[in-house]
């Protein structure tokens, strides 16, 4: 009668009925920040943390394996710095799902059945909340507050599968908040700047030849991040500025006497975000990375992803909760770590080298800063790729979630730790299966959010953020 449906009702006891109070799992909490890496398109397995020298050619592929700081764990031979800080990470060579797809949407949210035509439907009501979103959501519910001066959850170095050339496919589904809303989806910055390396691009399996400018294999040093809108026009002064937000306080006052709902709120979240960027120079000043020593940014490589994670580090540092990094498609579809073909010019070129300066230098950075401990650092696909190299123009492996391997460090996790095997080709788990949602749900346990936290879905039912995922004990300290 008062304007309260029953969804309303609903909306209002899940989110009574789901506080993220502090449970006895060791490390809960123990992470203020996480930083997600995520390189689209899927790295192998058998060429980053679970090479099987002992295989077969077809299977172990060109590439020789070496030893790590870890006795008796090697890695592939083009990753050496990272070989030398495997005793500072996690790595699961377990992990397992049923979608041999790039299913970004599925291992990233909760979402419990997927299909793969959601994945090119960013807006469709059956997706789930991105983790970040996620997060940013149950964070601002539990403070009761508006935004924070940073924001919570920011997306690094542009929209995700926005620049994949001309043929690109619509922008895919996975980091949006989803049913949570679009005010919950990630701050993304934009990259302004060229890349000053050519690199040997297919159109398709055996089609014709292409030398691009790639980013990810070399920038210049004065190549920014930016976010657009995030400051004052040149014309409009600092008291001009506040003079405008009063008066259009008072119109949101009346208007909001008139009409409270969802779609309000939203407004008023982008409305206070857009605030807090324009008049506060943090996230600008975070996004700086010139402002580093030249020998720092080398050290993290002087590439798209190197940089993209030192901005990370920044972000963190002024006091963003989770920076979301992605390694993306650039100019062609089916490049980065999309390695159907030419698989072993473009690992040996720069997919590998500039993951091994990237990581082993966010990693060593955090650790020098005393942020390590504090700050979760999360390497994670969509899949892994396929244990027999296929007979593609250049060599490749197609997409394979039978099992696959990621890496995790800091905040909780612990140090110089291998979850369990594969199986002697790297082609199915040996024991202990680990699944993306058991990943979601030990990074919430580690940012302090239970796992068993839920949210209000579209109709105002509460679901479990995580889906079917589990704390796993064996990744914490």
């Amino acid at each position: 009668m008062l304007g309260v449906g029953v969804d309303d009702l609903l909306r209002l006891q899940s989110a009574q009925a789901s506080p993220t109070t502090e449970v006895t799992e060791p490390n809960f909490g123990k992470a203020k920040s996480c930083i997600l890496l995520l390189p689209y398109g899927s790295p192998p397995q058998h060429e980053t943390f679970d090479p099987k020298p002992d295989a077969a050619a077809e299977i172990r592929g060109e590439f020789k394996s070496i030893s790590t700081k870890l006795p008796g764990v090697h890695v592939d031979e083009h990753l050496p710095k990272i070989a030398q800080i495997m005793d500072r990470i996690t790595v699961v060579r377990s992990m397992t799902h049923p979608y041999p797809v790039h299913c970004t949407a599925y291992v990233v949210s909760g979402i419990p059945d997927y299909t793969p035509a959601l994945e090119s439907r960013p807006k469709d009501p059956k997706l789930w909340p991105f983790i970040g979103s996620a997060v940013d959501f149950i964070d601002e519910r539990d403070r009761r507050t508006g935004p924070p001066p940073v924001p919570c959850n920011i997306a690094l170095p542009w929209k995700m599968n926005s620049r994949g050339g001309p043929k690109a496919a619509a922008v895919q589904a996975g980091p949006y908040a989803a049913f949570l809303g679009p005010a919950y989806d990630p701050v993304l910055t934009d990259f302004q700047g060229q890349g000053i390396r050519e690199v040997e691009r297919f159109d398709g399996n055996g089609g014709p030849q292409h030398m691009v400018r790639d980013p990810y294999a070399g920038i210049t040093s004065d190549a920014r991040f930016t976010i657009a809108g995030a400051g004052l026009p040149a014309h409009v002064t600092l008291d001009r500025y506040h003079r405008r937000r009063s008066l259009l306080t008072q119109l949101d006052a009346a208007r909001r006497a008139i009409d409270t709902n969802a779609a309000t709120a939203s407004f008023d979240r982008f409305q206070q975000m857009a605030f807090n960027l324009v008049t506060q120079g943090n996230v600008q000043k975070a996004l700086r990375v010139q402002a580093e020593k030249d020998s720092l940014r080398e050290s993290y490589g002087m590439t798209l992803f190197g940089q993209s994670c030192l901005a990370a580090r920044r972000l963190v540092e002024a006091g963003s909760r989770f920076v979301t990094v992605f390694w993306d498609e650039f100019a062609h579809l089916n490049t980065g770590w999309d390695t159907h073909w030419n698989h072993f010019y473009r690992l040996k070129d720069h997919l590998l080298p500039g993951f091994d300066m990237a990581f082993s230098g966010l990693i060593l950075d955090l650790e020098a800063r005393g942020m390590l401990d504090e700050t979760l650092v999360v390497w994670m696909s969509e899949h892994g790729r396929s244990p027999k190299i296929n007979n593609a123009k250049g060599g490749g492996r197609d997409h394979y979630s039978r099992v696959y391997s990621i890496a995790l460090a800091g905040g909780g996790i612990a140090r110089g730790n291998i979850v369990v095997e594969s199986d002697r080709i790297a082609g199915d788990v040996l024991s202990t299966p680990v699944s993306p949602k058991d990943i979601l749900a030990t990074m919430l346990h580690l940012l302090g959010i239970s796992s068993e936290t839920t949210v209000p879905d579209q109709l105002g039912r509460p679901v479990r953020i995580a889906g079917t995922g589990k704390l796993r004990p064996e990744l914490l300290s």
